[in-house]
């Protein structure tokens, strides 16, 4: 399985994106999905994470009311919304699969297949 990160870009504060995070094969309904973000010298960082079947979703407070996880399972894609973006959404942002739900959804290590990255950038 490989993941196909999009749609990032340069939007000014208070503006909107929707990254996409295409699957090439079917995901499993247990499987966990997620984004991290990444900025320059810092470590990766939680997003957000979903079960594939849709029972749990996580969100880190920073982006709790402003990020909305979605999925597509047609099409085997996850979106992620993101509203009222800051300056310090910055980052590149990444998309992660691991093949069942964890507890530890939030730690990049638990996962291990991710897509290559996508760039946001908000400007104030």
């Amino acid at each position: 399985v490989q993941l196909q990160a999009s749609g990032g870009g340069l939007v000014q504060a208070g503006g909107s994106l929707r990254l996409s995070c295409a699957a090439s094969e079917r995901i499993f309904s247990n499987a966990a999905m997620a984004w991290f973000r990444q900025a320059p010298g810092k470590e990766r960082e939680f997003v957000v994470a979903v079960r594939w079947n849709g029972a749990s979703t996580r969100y880190a407070d920073s982006v709790k009311g402003r990020f909305t996880i979605s999925r597509d399972n047609a099409k085997n894609t996850a979106y992620l919304q993101m509203n009222t973006l800051k300056p310090e959404d910055t980052a590149v942002y990444f998309c992660a699969t691991r093949p069942s739900w964890t507890t530890n959804y939030y730690q990049p290590y638990e996962y291990n297949l991710w897509g290559q990255g996508t760039q946001v950038t908000v400007s104030s």
